[in-house]
């Protein structure tokens, strides 16, 4: 008896709903699937994973490095070690330790036929906080909810992850 990941199913299936809702749409993941106002916003930019690990010893708080394409980048550690482990696990397409709210907005989306299309990362504060935003059968945008998980969730669905221009810094280099 063949044992199949259920995590992997229900990608699968995120996948056959991304091809039904818009057929047209290829699904390989260097081509990141967007609706909801289609172009970039101008006051953003696509960022992508650059790095992601631990700051201590006892894998409490996480860090990573979000970094354009220009070599811009936005170092990001105010999260859990927990988180971290995911979107690094998420990275290397380990998608078998789903944890269960991530489980829980699988579930939602699929019962109302939504997909996660792009998240945008911003600053409220001395936060960074993210808005998700959906499509499906019809638009629907989260708002204000932590980065760090909506970063998790952009690496699972392998959608674009967006942040504010204003955000992002050129590489720091060391003289000798």
């Amino acid at each position: 008896m063949k044992i199949i990941n259920p995590f992997i199913i229900l990608k699968n299936r995120y996948q056959k709903l991304i091809k039904t809702a818009k057929p047209d749409l290829p699904l390989k993941k260097s081509q990141p699937i967007l609706r909801i106002d289609q172009s970039l916003d101008s006051d953003y930019e696509l960022v992508k994973i650059h790095d992601v690990g631990l700051a201590d010893p006892f894998a409490v708080q996480g860090v990573l490095i979000l970094k354009t394409d220009e070599g811009k980048e936005f170092p990001i550690s105010a999260f859990s070690g927990e988180v971290a482990r995911y979107i690094s696990n998420f990275i290397n397409a380990k998608l078998d330790s789903l944890p269960t709210i991530y489980n829980m907005i699988e579930q939602i989306c699929e019962e109302s036929e939504l997909l996660l299309v792009k998240v945008k990362l911003y600053q409220s504060g001395n936060a960074l906080r993210a808005n998700l935003y959906f499509t499906g059968k019809k638009d629907l945008v989260l708002r204000n909810f932590r980065a760090s998980d909506a970063i998790a969730l952009a690496t699972f669905y392998s959608v674009p992850i967006l942040m504010r221009k204003n955000l992002l810094k050129e590489k720091a280099t060391v003289k000798q």
